[in-house]
């Protein structure tokens, strides 16, 4: 439970970086575009069918879907974890005294039902990377860690900037760094 713990925490915290940056953070990790770009599934699935994709310069309206319920799901599994009671009542989560035991265990039934939504959604996500790599021959991988991808590979001259932003990326780190080691000083 040490290791599940930790690595919960960790997850918390990274959940929580990623929500900081897509307020504050670079062009394509910001979720104001990315919900500008869901208007556009219905003719993006129609590409896709018709054989007719063009690389997207950030998150194709299928990747923002994919985005948000990987982050819905990912926000569920770290909360329900922080407020969680095992059957004994023994293992719980840093937060789980300020609910109820039956309402901890609620928790931890959604925390154990929702990790299968979550692995089903990372298979998915998994899949269709894989389908734009070997159908669409679109590599995503690179871009999805590092952040970057060359213009090069798009013909709209008026990309956004889409550069580093040490300040803001410290900022976010920090600030979910702050929210980690509190939840540690409360448990």
């Amino acid at each position: 439970m040490d290791w599940h713990r930790n690595l919960g925490l960790t997850m918390f915290g990274l959940v929580l970086f990623r929500l900081i940056w897509g307020v504050i953070g670079s062009w394509t990790a910001r979720f104001a575009p990315m919900l500008r770009r869901i208007g556009s599934l219905k003719p993006y699935i129609g590409q896709l069918r018709r054989r007719e994709h063009r690389a997207s310069f950030g998150h194709s309206p299928l990747a923002v879907l994919s985005v948000f319920a990987l982050l819905a799901a990912l926000v569920i599994q770290v909360t329900t974890g922080l407020f969680s009671v095992d059957v004994d009542g023994l293992e719980s989560g840093p937060m789980a005294v300020l609910v109820s035991f039956e309402t901890g265990r609620q928790f931890a039934d959604i925390h154990e039902l929702n990790f299968n939504f979550l692995a089903a959604l990372i298979a998915l996500h998994i899949a269709a990377i894989t389908f734009y790599h070997f159908v669409l021959k679109e590599k995503l991988v690179g871009p999805m860690i590092t952040g970057r991808r060359s213009r090069v590979d798009f013909s709209d001259d008026q990309l956004p900037e889409n550069r580093l932003q040490p300040l803001p990326m410290l900022s976010a780190a920090l600030l979910s760094l702050a929210c980690v080691a509190a939840i540690l000083n409360f448990g």
